[in-house]
Order: structure tokens, then C-alpha cells, then sequence
């Protein structure tokens, strides 16, 4: 599976050629230590002085490099994609190289940071059930659908179980309503306030 890369993503990392290897590896060591301690500005500029460009392109170049890192370690992608999915943005062989390692040497650990950050929510292990009542005795044509769920969830090793009931047309707009959020959760605009949260 290779990573698809926006163009805001490939114009942070094009900082990357410029620079040389050991600073993109400290660029890896700061992007660690971003997903586990946030953002610190004191680092950038304290980078930007030494490579005599702005803290904005720093800043830029290490999430660039913290997005490549963490999404290839939550897609687990193997070493071959890895290098696939960075050959297109046309670094160095060396770089390209470095880029490989520094996501061997750490995407147990940002795996490990990922799970952490991630939200302990209610999960679902089982959902079954649909009613429809087709006549009744007063009415013999009578349609009347209802849809009945029984959720099991697990939270924190406890059980529970919870049943909802609806009609269809309120279930299908959930579900459009829903699929309208998790398209709005791939636009920039949310990706940036995503990762800003965290």
C-alpha cells in the first residue's frame, strides 16, 4: 500500500533535500518527540538560526516528517512501499535512504505514542436485529419497518448492551449524515485542526 501525499505535505518535505543528513535526522528525533510532547517552538527557531531560514519552514519540514512517519506506521506499510511512496517526491538515493530508516527505528515507538493519544470509546463487538411488521389484524396492508439494534460494547473490560430502534429513513439519513462527516474529516482544513488538537 503506498502513502498519497497532498501537495501541502510534498511542499513541507521538499525542505528536506536541502538540509543535510544529520539534520534530517535530528528532523526525526524532533518529530518523535512531537508526537509525544507536542509542539515547541523554542526548537525551530533555535534550528531555524542554525540553517539560516525561517521557523515556519522548520516547523513545516518536521510535520511534514511526523505526518510521513505516522502515517506509514499506522498503515504498518512494508519497506518496499515505503521507498515506492517517497521515490515519487524525487529525493536522493541517500535520503531516501535515511527517510527508510529513521521509519524502521521508529514506528514501533510512534505505534506505541499513537495508541496512547488514541481515545478509550466504547467498542462494539456485536449488532444484529431488523423488524418489520408487514400486517396486523386491522390492517392487512400495512408496511411499518422499524429497525431494531442491540449494541454490545466493551469499554475498560466492562460489558454492556444498549438497544435503539428507529424507522429507515431516520437510519439512512444517520448513515449519510455520518459518511458526510468522515468525508469532511479528509479535507486540509480538518487535518490541520486535527493535528493542532493533538
Amino acid at each position: 500500500m503506498l502513502l498519497d501525499l497532498s501537495e501541502e505535505h510534498k511542499e513541507h518535505l521538499a525542505f528536506l533535500p536541502q538540509v543535510d543528513s544529520t539534520v534530517v535526522a535530528e528532523f526525526g528525533r524532533i518529530a518523535v518527540e512531537f508526537l509525544r510532547r507536542g509542539s515547541n517552538p523554542k526548537i525551530y527557531e533555535g534550528a531555524a538560526r542554525k540553517l539560516n531560514v525561517s521557523s515556519d519552514t522548520v516547523q513545516h519540514g518536521v510535520e511534514g516528517l511526523t505526518y510521513l512517519l505516522t502515517e506509514s506506521s499506522k498503515l504498518m506499510i512494508s519497506e518496499l512501499d515505503f521507498q515506492d511512496s517517497v521515490f515519487v517526491l524525487g529525493f536522493s538515493e541517500e535520503l531516501n535512504k535515511l527517510l527508510l530508516q529513521l521509519y524502521l527505528d521508529n514506528r514501533k515507538e510512534i505505534r506505541t505514542i499513537l495508541s496512547e493519544l488514541a481515545p478509550d470509546l466504547p467498542t462494539y463487538h456485536s449488532l444484529w436485529r431488523l423488524d418489520v411488521q408487514l400486517a396486523s389484524r386491522s390492517l392487512r396492508q400495512q408496511i411499518k419497518p422499524s429497525v431494531t439494534i442491540k449494541l454490545h460494547l466493551n469499554q475498560n473490560g466492562d460489558h454492556n448492551t444498549k438497544v435503539l430502534q428507529t424507522d429507515p429513513a431516520t437510519l439512512l439519513h444517520l448513515v449519510q449524515q455520518l459518511e458526510q462527516a468522515l468525508e469532511e474529516m479528509k479535507t486540509n482544513h480538518c487535518r490541520r485542526v486535527v493535528r493542532n488538537i493533538k
